[in-house]
């Protein structure tokens, strides 16, 4: 079994939500890991792990950042971490994926099926075997207990509850 590891300093995990539902939020991830052991040359034997460091979210914006990491959202002291574990992957075409698993945030535990996209195999100039994929998904916050809300004067929402997930992953073979 082939074990990979993300290269962290080629990887972007990315979120974006609407906001006012007129413009999305972007927000990110600085600290996370991940592991993918696979055999297979189609990945469809892949188990993946993936942890973030809820404590690390960064949206450009201070305030916005404290309020995720609190109890209205995150509650980054109780629940610091927000982890991923595969289940299947399918191989949709020769470089398309959907891959299934289980996300937890807060202790809650739902199945998530993100799309993959493959975007190669190299050998870096140091000799590492590297991979690329892009990932794209949506969840529910509220079905991870993040069910802060707030409406404006006119009836609208504040901040919607989907979430739609983009992830930039390099892993590096060990």
């Amino acid at each position: 079994m082939k074990t990979y590891n993300i290269d962290t300093a080629h990887s972007e995990i990315n979120f974006k939500v609407k906001h006012l539902m007129i413009t999305n939020v972007t927000g990110k991830f600085t600290e996370f890991n991940a592991t993918m052991q696979a055999d297979k040359e189609d990945f469809s034997d892949a188990k993946i792990t993936f942890s973030a460091n809820v404590n690390s979210i960064s949206t450009n914006n201070e305030q916005r950042d404290a309020h995720l990491k609190s109890n209205d959202f995150f509650n980054a002291e109780k629940f610091p971490t927000l982890h991923f574990e595969s289940t299947s992957i399918a191989p949709k075409s020769a470089d398309n994926f959907e891959l299934t698993g289980n996300l937890t945030i807060r202790d809650i535990t739902k199945t998530v099926v993100l799309n993959v996209e493959f975007g190669g195999k190299i050998v870096d100039p140091y000799g590492q075997t590297k991979l690329g994929f892009e990932l794209a998904g949506k969840i529910n916050r509220k079905d991870f207990g993040l069910t802060w809300s707030a409406t404006t004067e006119t009836g609208g929402i504040v901040v919607s509850d989907e979430v739609r997930l983009q992830l930039a992953v390099q892993m590096i073979q060990q």
